[in-house]
């Protein structure tokens, strides 16, 4: 089996092409910007030209290209996509349903979504990760003490959303709806309102200020990409923001990120970090590592807790209503459902080394017996080709 993998800026592709190799399977990759990934001809034709070359059997990718879809579907190969972000605007174009793609997607709201549009191939695969390039980096280090904090987040601000830049230009009662929709869906833990806020009243007066630009096939409303990408991007700035200043009243906090972080007077900044470096002795450092969900990932569960668990950190989530079904609560990490259960549980934590510990240490052992990418790549292969198989 060859496997030709398509590349970009995705975090994860290192471990997953890791760990295809260690589960026997070759590959090559692929990597290339371009300003559109709906169609490109000159694309398609390398690509194929590739598949041909190098004889690969399918072609696989962290989130979905619709002009792969287009190759795989003249080569009559399977097109496999393992997606990371929520919701995945690229995936509302007419060529997901097509039979030669097989979707695996980590939240269970785009899965149930899709699945009820028909598309044809598609299971529910929450992300991984690789607790044995952690483990080998961990074990190596001797500088844990320049990485240590009381509490930390690591991650963006969202201070560039475009919703500040869009905001002035509003009429008055637009400009309080959705100031009012992005602080109610601040309210909420586990859920996600902002979709449907955005009602037919609400468009109609939208469609005079915000431009909806998409290809010609693509099946994306203003309704989803404005509640995404706008109010989506704005709740997490104003979240993270009034979370970081809150605990930092009390405690000391400290953000590694490449935002802006000036409005944020009492939060110590750490500076930004490399992913496969430097992110790890943070989390393992870190006596409470924060976990803020972007509301766009309507209840699956961000790589961050992944990679927090990984590093045998301790976990402080907002409630996502997938961490029950994949762990538990209060043995592998906690979460948190209001701003005062937020302080409370810090304080607590902070104060009971022992249970905080033992919490994250069990955290660790569970994601390393049941959730690394060989467990989720072991699953993505065999229902791909299981299906491909009983349809041949």
């Amino acid at each position: 089996m060859r496997i030709l993998v398509y590349k970009w800026k995705a975090y994860n592709y290192a471990d997953i092409l890791e760990t295809f190799t260690e589960l026997g399977y070759e590959y090559i990759t692929v990597e290339r910007d371009l300003d559109h990934y709906d169609e490109h001809a000159g694309f398609e034709a390398e690509l194929a030209e590739i598949v041909q070359r190098e004889q690969c059997e399918m072609i696989f990718s962290v989130n979905y290209f619709a002009l792969i879809t287009t190759v795989c579907q003249k080569l009559m190969i399977p097109y496999v996509v393992w997606t990371c972000d929520n919701p995945l605007i690229s995936m509302y174009h007419k060529n997901v349903f097509a039979p030669c793609n097989y979707f695996f997607t980590f939240d269970q709201t785009n899965y149930l979504e899709f699945q009820g549009m028909g598309v044809e191939h598609i299971w529910y695969l929450p992300l991984a990760v690789n607790t044995k390039r952690l483990d080998y980096l961990l074990d190596q280090t001797n500088d844990f003490a320049a990485y240590a904090n009381d509490i930390a987040f690591v991650g963006s601000l969202y201070e560039r959303n475009s919703y500040d830049r869009l905001r002035p230009a509003l009429p008055e009662y637009l400009r309080g709806y959705f100031d009012a929709a992005v602080w109610a869906q601040q309210c909420i833990s586990g859920g996600n309102i902002l979709e449907e806020m955005i009602t037919v009243d609400i468009l109609e007066q939208l469609e005079e200020h915000f431009k909806l630009e998409k290809s010609k096939d693509s099946f994306s409303d203003l309704g989803l990409i404005f509640s995404t990408t706008v109010l989506g991007f704005k709740t997490a700035a104003d979240q993270r923001r009034r979370a970081l200043l809150e605990l930092s009243k009390k405690y000391a906090v400290t953000i590694y990120s490449n935002s802006d972080t000036s409005s944020l007077s009492r939060v110590r900044y750490g500076g930004s970090l490399d992913y496969w470096s430097e992110m790890p002795k943070v989390f393992a450092a870190t006596k409470i590592n924060l976990n803020f969900t972007i509301p766009n990932i309507k209840s699956g569960l961000p790589l961050r807790i992944w990679d927090i668990l990984g590093s045998s950190g301790f976990v402080l989530s907002n409630y996502q209503s997938e961490i029950p079904d994949l762990l538990q609560i209060g043995e592998h990490l906690d979460t948190y459902g209001s701003m005062e259960e937020l302080l409370e549980k810090c304080e607590y934590y902070l104060a009971h080394d022992k249970i905080r510990k033992e919490i994250a240490e069990n955290g660790f052992k569970e994601v390393a017996a049941h959730h690394t990418y060989v467990h989720r790549l072991q699953t993505l292969l065999e229902l791909a080709f299981n299906s491909t198989e009983n349809e041949v």
